[in-house]
């Protein structure tokens, strides 16, 4: 074997191959963005995104987190990190983010929910109306009794 072939994961929990949509915040600047992760895991995520960020940067994700990371059920949540790496692909940026906590925010939606509500930012996806934002924020949390409201 060749040392070409060796290979060392430093990833500390299992990475999850997830295209969730996810609410992005950069506190101190007050910027909003959203975007679409590539991979997920309950330490870090890697998305795209329209929102240029910076190498070091504390970042906030808001996005329904799947029951494969929480071992329980899809919950809503809020995480804080830092940003690890930025790569420009295009007009857009691929970001990894190191989690450092989570916020779980009121009863979630499903995934399929927040993203039937979620603006799209490939090319591969019809966009918005003129005029619409929408954060994973604006999408309605659904109660046990069928009863919808948005945080």
């Amino acid at each position: 074997m060749s040392t070409d072939q060796v290979h060392l994961e430093r990833r500390a929990a299992q990475r999850f191959d997830f295209q969730l949509p996810v609410g992005i915040r950069l506190p101190g600047t007050g910027q909003v963005g959203h975007g679409f992760t590539q991979d997920l895991s309950g330490r870090g995520a890697f998305f795209y995104t329209d929102l240029a960020a910076k190498q070091g940067e504390e970042m906030e994700l808001t996005l329904v987190m799947p029951c494969e990371i929480t071992l329980t059920e899809n919950m809503r949540v809020r995480c804080r990190g830092k940003v690890t790496r930025v790569q420009q692909v295009e007009r857009k940026f691929g970001v990894a983010v190191q989690l450092e906590a989570y916020e779980y925010l009121a009863e979630a939606t499903s995934v399929a929910q927040a993203s039937a509500n979620f603006p799209r930012i490939s090319a591969a996806h019809a966009p918005n109306p003129p005029g619409k934002s929408v954060t994973l924020l604006d999408v309605p949390v659904v109660a046990a009794d069928g009863s919808e409201s948005v945080p």
